[in-house]
Parts: C-alpha cells; sequence; structure tokens
C-alpha cells in the first residue's frame, strides 16, 4: 500500500539518520555529512515530525537510539543498500561493490587467508580488523557485510545472526631459545618473570588469559604488554623473552616450522569462532561465495586440542 508518509520522506532523512545511529553524535554526524550541525538537528526533526515518533534520545553524552530508532534502523539499512544496488545495476561501469569484511586481528592473520584463497573469482574485497565488540557494531549498522569473530552478549548481536565454526584454545608461546622451552615440567609461576604479551583489555580473549594467570597465580614482575596486534607479538617472541598469550591460529604456521615453541600449560579455555550476518537482508550473490568459501576453509580446519 502506498502510504502518504512516503511522498515526505527523503533519502537525505535517511543518510542523516544513518550517521547520527552509527556516530552517535550529531556533530560528528554533521562532519561525516558535510553539512552543520544545525542542518542534521532540522533533518532528524524532520523525520521524526514524518514518522510520528521519538527516534532517539538526545543527552550531553550523544544521541541514543529509542526502541522504535533500532526498528526504523534495521528498515532504513535495507533501503539504502537495495537503493545503491538498484543504481549499480544500471550504471555504465556495472563495477561490482567491494566486499566488506571484518575480523578479529588473529584471524585477519592465520583463518582468513584460507578464506580469500579459496574464494574464486576474487573481487574486490575490503578487510577491516578490531575489537570484537567495534567490529559487530559496524556490521549493525551497515558498515560490514560480514563479521569472523567472536559471539557476543545478546544485547550486542540485535539484527544478528551468528554460525559457529570452530573453537581454539588460548595457548602461551615463547622463543625456541627460550629458558622454559628446555623445562619440564614448566612451573608455570615462573612465567612472571618475563615481559608478557596479553591481549587488550576488555576482549573475551583476555577474560580467558587473566583466568589463566589467576589459575597458575602468575604475577608479572617484569612488564606487560597488550595488543592485538599478531605481528608485535610475533616480534616481541621472536626477538626477546617474551611469553605471547594468543590464540593457537595465530601462531599455528609458527609452532609447525618451528619458530616459536608452545609451553605445555593448560588453559581449560576455548574459544568459539564464528561468521556473523545481518538478520534483515538476504545476502548478494557475492556475499553468499564469502560465506561458502568462510565455511570451506572451516572444514579444513585441523581440529585444535589444549594439551
Amino acid at each position: 500500500m502506498d502510504s502518504p508518509l512516503l511522498h515526505r520522506l527523503q533519502l537525505r532523512h535517511l543518510h542523516c539518520f544513518l550517521a547520527v545511529a552509527r556516530l552517535g553524535n550529531l556533530r560528528r554526524a554533521a562532519e561525516s555529512l558535510a553539512v552543520t550541525q544545525p542542518a542534521v538537528t532540522k533533518t532528524l526533526a524532520e523525520l521524526e515530525d514524518i514518522l510520528g515518533v521519538a527516534l532517539f534520545v538526545r543527552s550531553r553524552r550523544g544521541a541514543a537510539l529509542t526502541p522504535q530508532g533500532h526498528e526504523f534502523l534495521r528498515h532504513a539499512n535495507t533501503v539504502v543498500s537495495l537503493l545503491g544496488e538498484a543504481v549499480d545495476s544500471i550504471s555504465g561501469s556495472r563495477a561490482r561493490p567491494a566486499l566488506r569484511v571484518g575480523a578479529l586481528p588473529t584471524l585477519a592473520a592465520s583463518f582468513l587467508p584460507r578464506v580469500l584463497q579459496g574464494l574464486q573469482p576474487l573481487g574486490a574485497v575490503q578487510v577491516s580488523t578490531g575489537r570484537n565488540r567495534e567490529l559487530l557494531d559496524r556490521l549493525q549498522h551497515g558498515e560490514l557485510d560480514i563479521v569472523i569473530g567472536r559471539l557476543a552478549e545478546p544485547e550486542q548481536m540485535v539484527g544478528l545472526s551468528f554460525e559457529h565454526l570452530f573453537s581454539e584454545p588460548l595457548v602461551v608461546v615463547v622463543h625456541p631459545a627460550h629458558p622454559l622451552a628446555a623445562t619440564r615440567p614448566v612451573e608455570a609461576a615462573a612465567l612472571g618473570r618475563y615481559p608478557l604479551v596479553l591481549p587488550l583489555g576488555g576482549t573475551l580473549i583476555r577474560h580467558a588469559a587473566d583466568s589463566l594467570l589467576a589459575t597458575h597465580g602468575i604475577q608479572p614482575h617484569s612488564g606487560v604488554v597488550e595488543t592485538l596486534a599478531v605481528s608485535l607479538g610475533r616480534r616481541l617472541c621472536l626477538e626477546s623473552q617474551a611469553a605471547w598469550f594468543t590464540p593457537l591460529s595465530a601462531v599455528a604456521p609458527d609452532l609447525a616450522d618451528g619458530l616459536l615453541h608452545r609451553l605445555p600449560l593448560a588453559t581449560g579455555t576455548h574459544e568459539p569462532v564464528g561468521l556473523a550476518l545481518r538478520t534483515d537482508q538476504t545476502p548478494p550473490p557475492p556475499l553468499q561465495a564469502l560465506v561458502a568459501a568462510v565455511r570451506r576453509a572451516a572444514r579444513q580446519m585441523a581440529p585444535v586440542h589444549d594439551d
């Protein structure tokens, strides 16, 4: 049915709404749209007048979506995405838009290459890395097409589906010439005498690392580096006596080549890895092909066990 509201609704209303929803701040939204903040305020007021509901709750901390705003966001993302596809379908270049992939840094360095090698033909792919929460937030706001990461709390998974792919343990690795590499059995508390490389605070994998530290009574006495960068953790292990707490997949190739050594410490933790998609749209063929490549790569993963 043709609603009279549609005749008043314009594309600029949707672009403005999506920018504020994504950034949570009217000033930053105005900067991203290259307009003034009063213009954003006016456009939002027009949209809320058209719909007859409040879409945001404004405060000193920014603009948060109301329940009606969350519902409208789900459909607004789809409308703008489909309109973009419609324009692309009749453009002269008919260029396929890039697939926007989000992946945890550890998975981008280990699992994702397997995925992309199995994606044929390989079109344009944009890869972003970051914390799990940040990636899922970008997926919810339509900035990413897929996220390869970890399951989050229910409130962070609104509008998203999660498909489990595999699980992997947290491991502690050192250089093969590290003093602890030749120690049998390893006294876990002795790790505190060496620099530790830990995941960033607030991440799921950091919670697992903190649990391991507490379980074995490990007290860091030689400094801690917090990072999600695989390249940094690897270099610190190769060039110093640092001990790196990391998911197994991030170091599996180096372990197989003998460049790093895994300490025989039972972590008791297996973190689930999976793919997340938005539930408000049917994946277009390129994204379907990518999802299929992700599943194939996951099936090829060798089972991993916690010693």
